[in-house]
C-alpha cells in the first residue's frame, strides 16, 4: 500500500475509524510518551514503545510483508479483514470471549463494563485475574486500543464478532433496544413505553433511551418481570442463551404477546421476534457467555510408566520404523509402482506395498509419505514415471541408526503432508491418494509440535488422557474449531504416528522425543514458540536432530557383524545387522520373518540372485564362513554348488531374443518342454536358439521353468545386475506449505520498526515554512526549484542539520524521507537516510524539494 492509502485514510473525519492518523501538521510523540487519549489506532501505535511495535509484528506477521511505510499505513492494514481474521484465530478461548465480550459493549467501553460482561453481577474471581492479560494479549496484536477508561475493538473485529441477523454472535446475545426499533413507528414505540410504565416523550431518540434505561436498571426491570405471567418467563428463559431469535404465527399466544406488547420481545419482521441485548443480559445477570473459560483445561495423565521404560520402548519402535523404511525402498530399489496420470500412487499399489509391509494401508500411507517428506523417495521423472528412490537413501544407509532416526523424525516434525488423510476424498470428491499432490495442510507442523510440547509439560513417564488433550487444544485455538475444522484429527493422528515413529513410547514422550523437540519450556509456554525464521528454523531442526540422535543412540542395541547359519537352509541374525553385511545379506537370502531375530531363508532363487549381481559360489561360501558363529551346513554349501553350476549355462542376448548354449541336448529339453511354447522358440543352430520375445521376458519364462540362464551384453559377456542401480536423479525433500509468513527473526524486527518509525516521521514532522516554497498539497511531496534545492542541501551539509525531502526513483515511485547531507558533489547528495537507517547517495534531479524542519530528529 502506498501513499495514496494514507491520504485517503487521513481524510476521514476524526472517529470515524481506527487507521486514520494525525494530520501532516501534527507532530510526532515519542514513544509511550503521549498522556492524552489516542483518537485513532494510529496514534495508539504511534504512542508505543519500539518493543511494544516489535510484539505486533511477532504476533502477525502478515503485516510486514511487505514493510509498511509509516504507523498509519501500519493501522491501516491491521484492520483489514483478512489480517483481523488470521489474528482471531490465533487467540486463545479467554481472549477470544473478552473480545467477543467487547463487541457487545458499548463503543468505547470502560474497562469495569468489560469485567462486569464477564464476570456477571456475582463476580468471578478467576475471570477478574485473568481478564487484564486477556486485554494485554489484545492489546498487544492492536486488536483492541485506547486507554482502560475506553476500550475499542477495532471496527473489522467489531463486524466480524458483533451480533447480526445473519450472523449470530458466539454469546448468544441479540441487537440493543436502539438497533431492533431503528424501523419501528414513533407510535408503536410510545406504545411499549406505556405498557412498561414509563411517561409518553416527545420523540423516538428519547423513547429509545427511556427503554434501555429501564432494561439496564436492575431494580426496575426486577419489579416489571415480577408482573409478567409464569409462561412468558418460561418463553425468556428459552431464549436467553440464545439463539435470541423466535418465530411466531400472526396471532401469538398470551405470553409472548404480553413480552411483546411490553418490549421485552421486539418484532424483526412480521413473524420474527427478538430478545433485545439489555433484557438478555438482566436476566445473565450481566454476563455475556453462559461459562468464561479463563484458566486452560489442564491435560490429564491416563498412565504412567518409569522413564527408562518408556525410552526402551520408543526405542525399540524406532528400531523398528527404521526397519520398515529400509524394507520400503528396497522393496522398490529396482523401481516402484508407476505414478497416476493425476499424481500419487494407486489403491491397488497402495494395498499391495502394504502387504508387503504386513501392515495396513493407512499405516503404509505414514510410512511411504514419511520416506517421501525426508527426501529419500521420489518419481523418477521418465516419460513412464514410476517411483523410486533417491541418491539420498544410499546417503541415508550409510549413517549410524540413530542419526537415520533422527532425519525421519525431523522430516515428520516439520512436514505439511498428512498421511491421515489417504483414502477420503477432497472437495470435488476425488480420492485423495498416497503421495498425491493434495495432502499438504499447513497447520500440520504447529499442531504436532503443539502436541508434543504438551506432552512434554507432563512428568517424565506420564502418558495424557487424549480427550483432556485435544479440550486443551479446543481452548487454544477456539475460533478455528467447527465441522471442517482438522486441528482435532491432526492431533489424533499426531499421537498415533509419534508412537510408530518411536517419538513416544507407550503414549508418553521419550527422552530422545524431548530432544528432538527442544522443549525446555516453562509450563503454560505459547505454541508456535519456536524458531522465528526460515533459516534459523533449519538450523535449529539439524541441532535438535543430532541432539535426539545422541540422546536415542544408547537405547538402540549395538549392530552385529555375524549370523547364526542353520541345516534348514535359515540363517538367524541375533539382531540388527551392521549395514555391509545387510546388504549382502538380502541379495543372497530372503527374509522369512522379522523381530527380536530376523530370520533369512536360502533358495535357489536367492542364490541365483546373489550369481546375477556377479558373486562367485567360491565368494559366496567365504561369505557365508566369514560372517557365520556356526558351520556352514552341508544342504547350503550343496544348493549353493549346485545353482552356480547351473548358472551361465544359458545364455540369453538381443536378437530379438536369443538362447545360447554349449549342450544342444539342454537346448533341444527346452524346445520340447511344453511350458515353452508360449517364448515361441525356434532353432537355428545346434546351440542357439531364436525367439519372439523380449530378453527380459525370455529370462523370466527360463527361469520359471526351473532353468538358471544368464544376460549377455552385445560383447557376449555376462551382464551383472544389481539390486541397487534404480535411482531417481537428485530430488530435494518436498517443502511444507508455510501457514501464513514466517515467523520474522530479531534482526528484521529490529529494522522494520526502525524503517516504519522514520517513515512515520518523514510523513508527520514539523517542517518551516518558507515564502519562496509553494506549499505541497496535503501528503504530497514537497516543491522547491532546482537552484532552492542546491542551496538548502549545501547548507544543511554546513550546519548538519537534517532535511525533508521528496523523492523520485528511477521506476517513478515517489516517497518522503528524512535525511542528514553529509556530501554534495557530481550532481549528488550523500546523506544518512532516517527512513532506510543507513547511508544513501541520491541524485539531486530525483529531489523535488526538500524543506528544513522545525526540530531535527534526535
Amino acid at each position: 500500500m502506498g501513499t495514496g492509502e494514507r491520504n485517503q485514510e487521513a481524510h476521514v473525519p476524526e472517529g470515524t475509524t481506527e487507521a486514520s492518523g494525525a494530520g501532516s501538521g501534527a507532530g510526532t510523540a515519542a514513544p509511550g510518551a503521549g498522556s492524552a487519549a489516542p483518537r485513532t489506532l494510529a496514534e495508539a501505535l504511534r504512542a508505543r514503545s519500539d518493543a511494544s511495535l516489535a510484539a505486533l509484528l511477532r504476533a502477525r506477521p502478515d503485516l510486514l510483508t511487505p514493510v509498511p511505510n509509516d504507523l498509519t499505513q501500519l493501522a491501516t492494514r491491521a484492520g483489514t479483514r483478512a489480517s483481523v481474521v488470521r489474528a482471531l484465530e490465533r487467540l486463545d478461548l479467554f481472549a477470544l470471549q473478552t473480545a467477543q465480550a467487547l463487541a457487545v459493549a458499548p463503543d468505547p467501553a470502560p474497562y469495569e463494563v468489560l469485567r462486569t460482561l464477564l464476570t456477571g453481577d456475582d463476580g468471578n474471581a478467576d475471570v477478574a485475574s485473568a481478564l487484564p492479560g486477556a486485554v494485554a494479549a489484545l492489546r498487544e496484536q492492536a486488536l483492541v486500543w485506547g486507554p482502560d477508561e475506553r476500550l475499542r475493538l477495532v471496527r473489522t473485529a467489531r463486524e466480524l464478532l458483533a451480533p447480526a441477523p445473519g450472523h449470530p454472535s458466539p454469546t448468544g446475545l441479540g441487537p440493543t433496544v436502539a438497533e431492533a426499533t431503528a424501523g419501528m413507528s414513533p407510535g408503536r414505540v410510545q406504545e411499549i413505553l406505556r405498557a412498561a410504565g414509563l411517561p409518553a416523550t416527545h420523540d423516538p431518540v428519547s423513547a429509545v433511551a427511556a427503554l434501555t434505561a429501564l432494561f439496564t436498571d436492575r431494580v426496575r426491570m426486577s419489579a416489571l418481570l415480577d408482573t409478567a405471567p409464569p409462561e412468558a418467563l418460561g418463553v425468556l428463559d428459552r431464549l436467553v442463551w440464545g439463539p435470541p431469535y423466535g418465530e411466531v404465527s400472526a396471532d401469538p399466544a398470551p405470553p409472548v404477546r404480553w413480552l411483546r406488547d411490553h418490549g421485552l420481545l421486539l418484532p424483526t419482521s412480521a413473524r420474527t421476534l427478538v430478545l433485545p441485548r439489555e433484557v438478555a443480559l438482566h436476566l445473565r445477570a450481566g454476563r455475556a457467555h453462559r461459562a468464561p473459560e479463563p484458566l486452560a483445561p489442564a491435560v490429564a495423565p491416563a498412565r504412567e510408566y518409569r522413564a527408562p521404560v518408556v525410552d526402551s520402548a520408543a526405542a525399540g519402535q524406532a528400531l523398528t520404523a527404521l526397519t520398515l523404511v529400509e524394507d520400503l525402498l528396497t522393496e522398490w530399489n529396482e523401481g516402484g509402482p508407476p505414478v497416476l496420470r493425476a499424481g500419487g500412487l494407486s489403491v491397488r499399489d497402495l494395498k499391495r506395498t502394504a502387504a508387503a509391509l504386513d501392515t495396513t494401508e493407512q499405516t503404509a500411507a505414514f510410512w511411504l509419505e514419511l520416506a517421501y517428506a525426508a527426501g529419500l523417495l521420489a518419481s523418477d521423472g521418465e516419460a513412464d514415471e514410476r517411483y523410486a528412490p533417491t541418491p539420498a537413501y544410499d546417503e541415508w544407509l550409510d549413517l549410524p541408526p540413530a542419526e537415520r532416526w533422527s532425519r525421519l523424525a525431523a522430516a515428520w516434525l516439520a512436514a505439511t503432508r498428512t498421511p491421515g488423510l489417504v483414502g477420503g476424498q477432497d472437495a470435488r470428491a476425488r480420492t485423495l491418494s498416497a503421495l498425491g499432490p493434495d495432502l499438504d495442510r499447513s497447520p500440520a507442523p504447529e499442531v504436532r509440535r503443539r502436541v508434543l510440547t504438551l506432552l512434554a509439560h507432563l512428568p517424565e513417564g506420564t502418558a495424557p488422557d487424549p480427550d483432556t488433550l485435544l479440550a486443551r487444544l479446543r481452548w487454544e485455538h477456539p475460533a478455528r474449531t467447527g465441522p471442517e475444522d482438522l486441528r482435532p484429527r491432526l492431533a489424533g493422528w499426531t499421537l498415533a504416528e509419534a508412537e510408530l515413529l518411536g517419538v513416544t513410547g507407550r503414549g508418553a514422550l521419550s527422552g530422545h522425543g524431548r530432544a528432538l523437540l527442544g522443549a525446555v519450556h516453562t509450563a503454560g509456554g505459547a505454541p508456535g514458540e519456536a524458531a522465528t525464521s526460515a533459516a534459523s528454523a533449519k538450523s535449529t531442526t539439524s541441532l535438535l536432530a543430532l541432539t535426539a540422535a545422541a540422546a536415542l543412540a544408547p537405547h538402540l542395541p549395538e549392530p552385529v557383524d555375524h549370523v547364526l547359519l542353520q541345516a534348514d537352509l535359515t540363517a538367524v541374525a541375533p539382531g540388527p545387522l551392521r549395514r555391509p553385511l545387510a546388504a549382502a545379506l538380502n541379495v543372497l537370502a530372503d527374509i522369512e520373518s522379522k523381530g527380536g531375530a530376523t530370520v533369512y531363508r536360502f533358495t535357489p532363487a536367492s542364490v541365483r540372485r546373489a550369481l546375477d549381481a556377479g558373486q562367485s559360489a567360491s565368494d559366496l561360501h567365504a561369505f557365508l564362513a566369514a560372517h557365520s558363529r556356526t558351520p556352514v551346513p552341508q544342504p547350503l554349501s550343496y544348493l549353493i554348488d549346485d545353482v552356480a553350476r547351473r548358472h551361465g549355462h544359458l545364455r540369453v542376448g538381443a536378437a530379438s531374443a536369443y538362447v545360447r548354449c554349449d549342450d544342444d541336448t539342454l537346448l533341444d529339453e527346452i524346445v520340447g518342454d511344453r511350458r515353452s511354447a508360449g517364448l515361441r522358440l525356434r532353432r537355428l543352430a545346434p546351440t542357439v536358439l531364436a525367439a519372439q520375445a523380449d530378453p527380459a521376458a525370455l529370462l523370466d519364462g527360463l527361469r520359471a521353468m526351473g532353468y538358471a540362464p544368464a544376460a549377455e551384453s552385445a560383447e557376449g559377456d555376462v551382464v551383472i545386475t544389481r539390486a541397487d542401480t534404480r535411482r531417481t536423479p537428485a530430488r530435494s525433500a518436498p517443502v511444507p506449505v508455510p501457514d501464513g509468513p514466517p515467523l520474522p527473526d530479531e534482526t528484521l524486527l529490529g529494522a522494520a520498526v526502525r524503517a516504519v518509525r522514520a517513515g512515520d516521521e518523514a510523513a508527520t514532522v514539523v517542517r518551516k515554512e518558507t515564502p519562496r516554497r509553494a506549499a505541497a498539497e496535503p501528503g504530497g511531496l514537497p516543491r522547491t526549484s532546482s537552484a532552492e534545492t542546491l542551496a538548502t542541501v549545501q547548507a544543511a551539509v554546513l550546519t548538519g542539520s537534517a532535511l525533508w525531502i521528496g523523492y523520485v526513483n528511477a521506476d517513478g515511485a515517489a516517497s518522503q524521507r528524512v535525511i542528514a547531507p553529509v556530501r554534495v558533489e557530481g550532481g549528488f547528495v550523500t546523506a544518512y537516510d532516517h527512513t532506510a537507517d543507513e547511508v544513501r547517495t541520491y541524485p539531486l534531479h530525483r529531489i523535488t524539494g526538500v524543506a528544513e524542519l522545525a526540530d531535527d530528529p534526535a
